[in-house]
Parts: structure tokens; sequence; C-alpha cells
């Protein structure tokens, strides 16, 4: 019997697999992570939302700055101090703003993970958005 698509290919030895998905994980976090941090009051990070300001003022994740990408300079990362984590998330998976604003950070030396997801994730999770141009009263929007 032939062997699936999946099988076909045999999965990395553990070693292997190990360093690959600790690698992702110290690159990468997800909104549910995201969300109970906040909810825990344990925010250890910065939220960075790189979309522009009418998107932004539309809809954000609570408790997100707005900071788009094309505007991480070293002058303005240097309101916070240089070990700061930031967390970045972008419009969801069909954008690549996320992307420009963590390598923006990586490229300035400082610590940074991506949302997976982005907004369209956070609805997806059915967790409420802020609205307004400062982070600001929590609303409950579709994923629609």
């Amino acid at each position: 019997m032939l062997a699936s698509s999946v099988a076909s290919v045999p999965a990395a030895a553990s070693a292997i697999a190990q360093a690959h998905f600790a690698a992702r994980l110290s690159l990468e976090t997800d909104c549910a992570d995201v969300h109970a941090a906040f909810a825990s009051g344990h925010a250890d990070f910065v939220l960075l939302d790189v979309r522009g300001p009418k998107a932004y003022a539309r809809s954000h994740v609570p408790r997100a700055l707005n900071l788009p990408h094309g505007e991480i300079t070293a002058e303005r990362m240097s309101a916070w101090p240089e070990q700061t984590l930031f967390v970045v998330y972008c419009a969801g998976p069909h954008c690549n703003g996320a992307d420009r604003g963590a390598l923006r950070l990586a490229q300035l030396g400082r610590p940074v993970k991506l949302m997976l997801g982005g907004m369209t994730g956070w609805a997806d999770e059915g967790f409420p958005f802020a609205q307004g141009a400062e982070p600001g009263s929590l609303i409950v929007m579709s994923a629609a």
C-alpha cells in the first residue's frame, strides 16, 4: 500500500523538530496568548498595530498602540527601553505589514514577535476590538 502524501516524507528527527518549533515560537505568538497576557494583567510586551491610522481608528486590538511599519525608526523606538519586547500585527494572513514591522524592529536590534493571524485571527477567536485614534473602549464586532 502506498503511503499518504502526509506520511510519504518521514517526520523529522525529534531534535530537528524541537529546534524548528522552538525557533518558530521565538518569532511568533498567537492571538490567544496575547489576549491571555492582557487578561492576566501580565503583559510583558508592547503590542503594536503596524497598519495605517485610518485602519487603526476603525478597529484595533485593545491596548495596542498604532505605529505604522513605515514609521518605525530608531528615534521613535527610543521611547522604550532597549530590552522591550514588541509584538506586531496587521490586518491578517493576507497582509505582510507585520512582517515589515518585525523586520524594521529586528534591524534596530529590538526584540520582536509577530502575532499570527492579526486582526483576522483576533476576530476568529471572538475577542473584542477597540476603536478610535487612541487605545480605547471595547466594541463587539462580527468577524464578517
